[in-house]
């Protein structure tokens, strides 16, 4: 008996390493369309009401669907241009080096190290176009899940009320909630911090005489749209205006441009601004949520942003419980 429930155990692990292995890579996806999903649950639970659940989900579903497609359109036009102006630079460079006046021995340095770096260029530019199927198949992920979390949202809430150990229901509601809060917290942060983003940049763009004002409410819109997808913020929309400015040899607006977008659209805002409002709408310490951020980013990507802050307040109410049974107990 002891030798069969061995063997049943081994296959098991077996089993959970292989399923941990194919979800592994899609991690990302699934977290984020379920964080997606769980913003969006008060609006699909309302419009629920006049069509069933099925329906409702795949309205949301199909917004997202074009919302994403103009995103994904937009993403990869500006990565191109991004990595072609700078692979085009790097080669101009290179063979403006070559022509100079240079002590002997060193064109000879130079030219090896170049045949050196080159293929390196040429090799980075072509993980850039091979990378694209790969981010795509992410994206049919993200939107299956998005639509599964939203379908089977009453019954993955009634599946997570059922993990909770029995006798321990107060303290498991508690960290319920306080997750709930969290989370909440974060994306209302998050949502308002990325339309004054946009609203910072349409401003950027027309006071600085970058662009007319539609195009400035354009570069405001892409910001908005951009801040929601995590690593890539509204720091592309700036980098961009900057090497463009750079281009046409208007240094003083590049460099305007580039400390204006960093100081009040990304990165700096995201790192001072949005603790202090999700320290203030969680009712935490913004020193607790600035650590959980960055050290969530730390250890688990760009999912840390959301992770560190909920996990950190997990820890708060778990010490709390437990200097309230030790006070109970003396």
């Amino acid at each position: 008996m002891k030798a069969e429930e061995i063997l049943w155990g081994v296959v098991a692990l077996i089993i959970l390493y292989l399923a941990w292995r194919t979800i592994a890579p899609l991690l990302s996806a699934i977290f984020f369309a379920a964080i997606l999903a769980y913003a969006v649950l008060p609006l699909h639970k309302r419009l629920a009401k006049r069509v069933d659940s099925k329906k409702s989900a795949l309205i949301l579903t199909a917004l997202l669907i074009g919302l994403s497609a103009v995103i994904t359109a937009e993403l990869v036009l500006i990565i191109k241009n991004l990595v072609v102006s700078f692979y085009e630079d790097i080669m101009t460079f290179i063979s403006w080096s070559l022509t100079l006046e240079l002590p002997f021995g060193v064109h000879n340095v130079l030219q090896r190290l170049y045949s050196q770096l080159t293929p390196k260029l040429a090799e980075y530019v072509q993980s850039y176009a091979f990378s694209i199927p790969k981010y795509l198949l992410q994206l049919v992920v993200f939107l299956a899940m998005f639509y599964a979390f939203l379908v089977n949202s009453e019954e993955i809430k009634r599946q997570i009320n059922a993990l909770i150990p029995g006798g321990h229901e107060h303290l498991g509601e508690k960290l319920l909630k306080r997750a709930d809060v969290t989370l909440q917290a974060l994306i209302r942060a998050w949502l308002l911090l990325n339309i004054a983003k946009g609203i910072l940049m349409t401003l950027g763009f027309w006071g600085f005489g970058i662009t007319d004002f539609p195009t400035a409410l354009l570069a405001g819109l892409l910001t908005i749209l951009f801040s929601f997808i995590p690593l890539f913020e509204g720091w592309m929309i700036w980098l961009v205006a900057a090497i463009y400015l750079l281009k046409q040899g208007d240094v003083l607006k590049a460099v305007a441009i580039s400390i204006y977008g960093a100081t009040l659209v990304s990165p700096l805002p995201d790192f001072t601004i949005r603790p202090k409002l999700v320290a203030k709408e969680a009712k935490l310490d913004e020193i607790m949520v600035l650590v959980g951020m960055i050290g969530g980013v730390w250890a688990f990507g760009v999912k840390g942003l959301i992770i560190g802050p909920i996990v950190l307040n997990l820890v708060s109410a778990l010490l709390k419980e437990w200097k309230r049974i030790k006070a109970q107990q003396s």
